[in-house]
């Protein structure tokens, strides 16, 4: 249905910057809604940065407004997260997920739970 395939994770100093990628594949209808989350070792998920692609609308969780960016090329569908001034609490493996939209054209809606995942990339920031 959908593939996801995320890449560009590593490891910077704080304060560097650091581009992940996400190549889609599959049904185009099943990945309106697009987004990075990330989960450090014995914590939660956490959502980072979701995108639709319908309006190209952005949410970023609080702990990364203002330092990351998340776009899309739809012509390549690849999803991107620019992740600069990073800091070590940024740590985690990064997942790039996709949803379809539960709402309607008009008053599109991303879900909570999202379907389909890339395989993790790792960001490791150190002080």
């Amino acid at each position: 249905q959908v593939e996801l395939v995320d890449s560009g994770g590593g490891s910077v100093e704080a304060g560097g910057s650091l581009r992940l990628s996400c190549v889609a594949s599959g049904y185009t209808s099943y990945r309106s809604c697009m987004g990075w989350f990330r989960q450090a070792p014995g914590k939660e998920r956490e959502r980072v940065a979701t995108i639709y692609s319908g309006g190209g609308t952005t949410n970023y969780a609080d702990s990364v407004k203002g330092r990351f960016t998340i776009s899309q090329d739809n012509a390549k569908n690849t999803l991107f997260l620019q992740m600069n001034s990073l800091k070590p609490e940024d740590t985690a493996m990064y997942y790039c997920a996709a949803a379809p939209n539960i709402g309607t054209w008009l008053s599109p809606r991303c879900p909570a739970e999202y379907n389909f995942w890339g395989q993790g990339t790792q960001v490791t920031v150190s002080s």
